[in-house]
């Protein structure tokens, strides 16, 4: 069960990785996202791809703006 879970949350990813919405440099947060939304959207309903490809969307939003927020905290010299 779980290796199936961890399965989809990756092809999720990789299916994103593929079509071009994030290149290989700025997939961080992707694939955490992913994970959790592959198993979020299993227990939901059956949904892991979908879960996986809306999790590595908001995994790297977020990762976008803790590295946008990290960067104003700390200013190259």
């Amino acid at each position: 069960m779980a290796i199936r879970l961890t399965a989809s949350a990756l092809l999720g990813a990789t299916l994103l990785l593929s079509a071009g919405f994030a290149g290989p440099a700025s997939a961080k947060g992707c694939l955490k996202g992913a994970a959790v939304g592959g198993v979020a959207g299993h227990v939901a309903g059956h949904h892991a791809v979908l879960g996986a490809a809306a999790g590595c969307a908001v995994g790297h939003h977020e990762a976008a703006k803790k590295a946008k927020a990290d960067a104003a905290a700390n200013p190259p010299s």
